[in-house]
């Protein structure tokens, strides 16, 4: 295996075991609900989170600021000199900003050392399989270079395609008006987003009824994927609490194209917070986003 330290964040939505079993390191964003805020060393069981949120209370998240991610970068350093970090859409966060500018300084601080700041423009599971890419490569033997060279011209590729049970979410969150967030929960519409080239959130199409929106998601898998349907050996789904209709889009996957290796995992608190309970969400490699 190459020499260089993998780290990514909490956003990836990562299970642990997988984070320990490849040694990752792992930058924790903060989140506050019912007035209490929740950090590394001090984490909420995220079934209380959502049930939290289920009771009406509203979290709020901070990004990881600069001497934040120093701390990280200097425990690292400790046990190698090359790092790639790779971070949560700058897009959707300031916290890209924040490691480059802490990157700098450590390298700046120690000459020796190599760190490689990736801005992933990719959200949850789409982080997290960009970081099992990356992971990929390491084992193959790839450089430091190679492993971020192949990341950066490949997450174009990297699709995202989700469908929230609750508009009222992605209202707080300046997604749809307030007009579109009351009629869709009327009437039982169903967005589906994705995140584009830059790394936003985007609106693709509305549905009615909730077993549509997830058809739709792999729908929309078999209209992105093309020529890149070889390299889809693993698919990443994502879900904010809501385990079985996870499981119903990676059967419908399994059953359509075949593939048999997937990750699921919960959606953690800093993007459930923004996304809501019920949310699932589809991460794959194809033409295009």
């Amino acid at each position: 295996m190459s020499g260089f330290k993998i780290i990514t964040n909490t956003t990836a939505d990562l299970p642990l075991d997988y984070v320990k079993e490849n040694n990752l390191g792992l930058t924790v964003f903060n989140y506050t609900i019912k007035g209490e805020t929740y950090s590394k060393g001090h984490e909420l069981d995220w079934k209380e989170f959502y049930a939290m949120m289920r009771d009406g209370n509203m979290p709020t998240t901070s990004q990881v600021n600069p001497m934040e991610y120093r701390e990280y970068f200097d425990e690292y350093l400790k046990e190698n000199k090359e790092l790639l970090y790779i971070g949560f859409s700058s897009g959707l966060s300031g916290s890209y900003g924040s490691a480059c500018i802490a990157a700098d300084m450590e390298m700046e601080e120690h000459p020796g050392c190599r760190i490689r700041i990736i801005d992933s423009r990719c959200a949850s599971m789409g982080e997290g399989l960009l970081v099992h890419k990356a992971v990929q490569l390491q084992k193959e033997g790839k450089s430091l270079d190679e492993a971020a060279e192949w990341l950066e011209e490949n997450i174009p590729h990297l699709v995202h395609v989700f469908t929230v049970d609750d508009l009222n979410h992605l209202y707080r969150g300046g997604r749809v008006s307030k007009t579109a967030a009351v009629i869709g929960t009327v009437v039982g519409i169903k967005p589906v987003l994705h995140v584009d080239d830059e790394g936003h959130l985007i609106p693709i199409s509305k549905v009615r009824g909730r077993k549509k929106s997830l058809n739709a998601l792999v729908d929309y898998m078999e209209e992105k994927m093309g020529k890149y349907r070889e390299q889809n050996d693993i698919v990443f789904i994502s879900h904010g609490d809501a385990l079985e209709d996870a499981e119903f889009v990676r059967d419908r996957v399994k059953e359509r194209f075949g593939i048999d290796s997937f990750m699921i995992n919960h959606i953690g608190p800093t993007i459930g917070a923004h996304s809501g309970p019920g949310t699932i969400a589809l991460f794959f490699m194809g033409e295009s986003r």
